[in-house]
């Protein structure tokens, strides 16, 4: 069966028309006699869209009954049995209701588009997963209900359904979308024009990367290579040189002059990794690029004009930038410059722009061929092996008489001089080569012992013996150069790919990135150094080693990173060809570095922004769970200073039951108050000692009514080592939140048993229960069942319960009760080899006294 096909209706913002554009959708398919079903549509109480419904078959909604009340979703096996060739889902992002089947309506979507059923259905640019940070910041209302955005990514159609947010809020203020009674607070909260705008912008720049993802994909598939000037992109060619800034920045003004434009900076390498560029001024043009929008491109080729061509179209470039020719008057006998060729060869699609810039006609300046590192040993060995060898050879040669003929001769010279190219390098086989040509002339060639040759065959073959010797010295130099050139290179690429490797996965920190450079280079200290401005003093960000620097000036090795960074090393002076690494070293350590902060200001961030959901919290405590109790004292107390009235003596014990009831709860929720201001200070310090359970759980029941609940704790448990007031209160919150939600009929049952070396104490209800996804949640403070009645709590119990119970070292978590329900689980360190002791009831401390001095 062929997979459906998934059309989606995006907005900016509730309001803007996506279900009513869906719905007109699915009139103009049943006119064209399609088999058209409203699988789920949440009008909203608009008029003008419930209109709409009208005339359209709707599948009945499937009831489900969640926590005493009655929920309405789409029924999914109802639809697949109806089997009709388009269904209408709205609301893509919503999260269903418990029993329903799947998590999310994005999982039931998938289920019709499996079973061949085509679907059109709704989602606001909020909603999806990815946007979330931004939208919170945008508006300050976190998402909860979310759509993986892969989900639209692979819809069939994405169709935008835009629309101003002057517009929008006149629809408001209509009250087309929202009641009369919420548009005033609606228009001056999250439909403000400022946050409409943003969202808008965010849902057109989320289309259009997806309509330029199925562009490039639509011009893949049908190997188009001409560019389709669908929109401004301005690919800057880098060569490394200093004209790379002056390039970038006239770029950035092209690009400004048309909205919508991309910089795209890119740098060609030979792949031989041999190049001329400076990695230092590399990194500031990348730096320069990413500031000023655009995105910086490393790419590997042979020839750099071909290389570059094919980069500019593959990315559909509309227009290329490049500097005007280092190159001097006399190299262009050499042929075409990069620039000319890349004009010639652009074809008409491709705007190609030379820039002129300080550095025109200086010189490029060519790489400087560096030989191998081979030691002073190997130097001496080398020149020993060209100047010496020579001479004992001819000392052998003439004192063995033995006439082996002057070609034979040539070969042993010239196994010196291989031997002197392997040891030595170039120069000394050089040296090995005019020598041996000279002994060679001079000993071995009529007339000997004269430097002058008389048969003109000799002077071909000595001719030949000194182009031979010189091109395999040559040769044998270059491959000792390339051999060590590819170790060099393949060290450094093990190190380069560990290093961004440990970065992105997040694995290294700033000082054990700054200890890695010190190792690789081998310094006795390495600091990264930043500063606001030009003028504002040198500070550290990180130093590792003996000897912290505080200035660049001071580093025997400075490697700027933009305009105020730095990274210094002290202790030897580096070769020019591992300043490369060091590059790399010091961007990641500015990424490092970048991305610590960001850390930490996110940590900073949701610390602030929990303080201010708790500070929210309190307050609406304050205004109502505590006021409550205030109120109903109040009252008894008026009602008992009032001198119209005259009581009798079983209404004023009611009166004054009524203000003890009261003055009980306040203590309670004070007590809880302060107790979560303790945990998050840390100032809860516990007495340990040894103690029954039995001694402490009968005690935690007191503040619940008689009956309520059924204890069960046998005498053969081992003792525990516990602070008795913090297990005390935490117990007795434990059961006061499991009484609450606990039906009538059947008592909470608390019963503990041994496990191992622990020791567990469980509260088992039959009430609602807890989803999984809500288990932790409901530790934290301020944190209530969204069907809790007002009145009975702020929602402190329970993590005033784990608080203590972890600063005994034991858990509290919360399982499932088969059957329905939730049982909390305490779990604490058993007394291994102590048998309990009962002590009498008139020996049970005080549990007030335990409290205070627990805390």
């Amino acid at each position: 069966m062929a997979r459906g096909k998934l059309r989606i209706f995006l907005g900016a913002a509730p309001g803007v028309g996506k279900t009513y554009a869906m719905l007109s959708e699915a009139h103009r398919r049943v006119e064209r006699g399609t088999d058209c079903v409203v699988a789920f549509v949440e009008h909203h109480d608009r008029p003008r869209t419930e209109v709409m419904l009208h005339g359209l078959e709707q599948i009945h909604r499937r009831e489900i009954h969640y926590r005493g009340g009655v929920f309405t979703e789409m029924d999914l096996d109802a639809v697949l049995d109806r089997a009709p060739a388009v269904a209408l889902v709205d609301e893509l992002a919503h999260t269903n209701v418990p029993g329903a089947g799947n998590a999310k309506r994005w999982q039931d979507v998938e289920a019709l588009l499996q079973a061949g059923i085509d679907v059109v259905s709704t989602v606001n640019i909020q909603h999806l997963e990815s946007l979330g940070d931004v939208v919170e910041s945008i508006t300050g209302v976190r998402q909860r209900e979310t759509v993986p955005d892969e989900v639209v990514r692979r819809a069939d159609q994405l169709e935008l359904v835009d629309m101003s947010p002057q517009s929008l809020r006149r629809r408001m203020a209509h009250g087309n979308i929202y009641q009369s009674d919420k548009v005033d607070a609606a228009l001056s909260n999250y439909f403000r024009p400022g946050n409409l705008t943003a969202l808008r912008e965010l849902a057109l720049l989320w289309v259009a990367d997806r309509v330029d993802e199925y562009l490039q994909h639509y011009r893949g598939e049908h190997n188009i290579r001409s560019t389709w000037q669908a929109r401004e992109r301005i690919a800057v060619g880098l060569t490394g040189g200093p004209e790379g800034r002056t390039l970038i920045r006239r770029a950035a003004r092209m690009a400004a002059k048309g909205s919508g434009s991309e910089i795209l900076a890119v740098y060609v390498a030979r792949s031989d990794g041999l190049t001329s560029a400076s990695p230092r001024e590399l990194a500031v043009q990348r730096t320069l690029v990413e500031d000023l929008g655009g995105t910086f491109h490393h790419v590997i080729g042979e020839d750099i004009p071909s290389a570059l061509l094919e980069f500019a179209r593959g990315v559909n470039a509309t227009q290329i930038v490049l500097g005007s020719s280092r190159r001097k008057t006399w190299q262009y006998m050499l042929g075409p410059g990069v620039g000319q060729t890349v004009a010639r060869d652009s074809g008409p699609d491709l705007d190609v722009h030379i820039v002129t810039h300080e550095e025109v006609a200086k010189g490029r300046g060519l790489p400087v061929a560096r030989g191998a590192r081979l030691g002073l040993a190997r130097i001496v060995w080398g020149w020993l092996a060209g100047v010496v060898g020579p001479v004992v050879l001819t000392v052998l040669l003439t004192n063995m008489n033995a006439d082996l003929g002057l070609a034979n001769d040539m070969l042993l010279f010239l196994t010196l001089t291989v031997a002197a190219a392997l040891l030595g390098g170039l120069l000394p086989a050089l040296a090995s080569a005019a020598f041996g040509s000279l002994l060679l002339n001079y000993f071995f060639t009529p007339p000997l012992h004269l430097l002058t040759i008389s048969d003109s065959r000799n002077i071909v073959a000595i001719a030949v013996f000194v182009s031979v010797a010189v091109a395999v010295a040559s040769v044998v130099d270059l491959a000792a150069r390339r051999t060590h050139q590819a170790a060099r290179l393949r060290a450094e690429s093990e190190i380069l790919s560990f290093l961004a490797g440990s970065v992105l996965r997040g694995e290294t920190t700033l000082d054990a990135l700054l200890e890695r450079v010190r190792e690789t280079f081998a310094m006795e200290s390495v600091a990264l150094l930043e500063r606001k401005s030009d003028v504002d003093p040198w500070t550290c960000a990180g130093s590792v080693g003996p000897r912290p620097l505080a200035r660049p000036e001071d580093a025997d090795v400075d490697m700027p990173i933009g305009d105020h960074m730095a990274l210094a090393l002290a202790g030897r002076v580096l070769p020019a060809e591992d300043r490369r690494v060091l590059g790399a070293f010091a961007a990641q350590a500015a990424v490092v570095l970048d991305r610590q902060r960001l850390v930490d200001e996110a940590g900073a961030a949701r610390r602030h922004a929990e303080g201010n959901r708790i500070r929210t919290a309190l307050l609406a405590a304050v205004s109502h769970d505590l006021r409550t109790p205030l109120a109903a004292i109040k009252a008894a107390v008026t009602s008992l200073r009032s001198d119209d009235v005259s009581w009798s003596d079983e209404d004023e014990a009611e009166l004054l039951a009524g203000i003890e009831e009261g003055a009980d709860r306040l203590d309670h929720l004070v007590g809880n108050l302060l107790d979560v201001s303790r945990l998050q200070t840390g100032t809860v310090t516990p007495l340990i000692r040894e103690i029954d359970l039995d001694e402490v759980v009968p005690m935690a029941l007191g503040g619940v009514p008689e009956g309520s609940t059924e204890l069960d704790i046998p005498e053969t448990l081992p003792m525990v080592a516990v602070d008795p007031g913090l297990l005390e209160r935490a117990v007795a919150n434990i059961v006061e939140n499991a009484v609450k939600y606990h039906p009538g009929e059947v008592p909470v049952t608390v019963a503990a048993s041994t496990i191992g070396d622990r020791v567990e104490l469980r509260v088992v209800d039959r009430g609602p229960g807890v989803p999984d996804e809500a288990k932790e949640r409901i530790f934290e403070p301020f944190q209530r069942l969204g069907d809790a009645p007002r009145g009975v709590g702020v929602g402190l119990g329970l993590a005033v319960a784990r608080g203590f119970t972890e600063a005994m070292g034991g858990t509290l978590n919360a399982e499932d009760t088969p059957g329905g329900g939730m049982t909390m689980v305490l779990t604490l360190k058993a007394v291994t080899g102590r048998t309990p002791v009962r002590p009498a009831a008139s020996a049970r401390p005080e549990p007030s006294a335990e409290r205070q001095l627990s805390l």
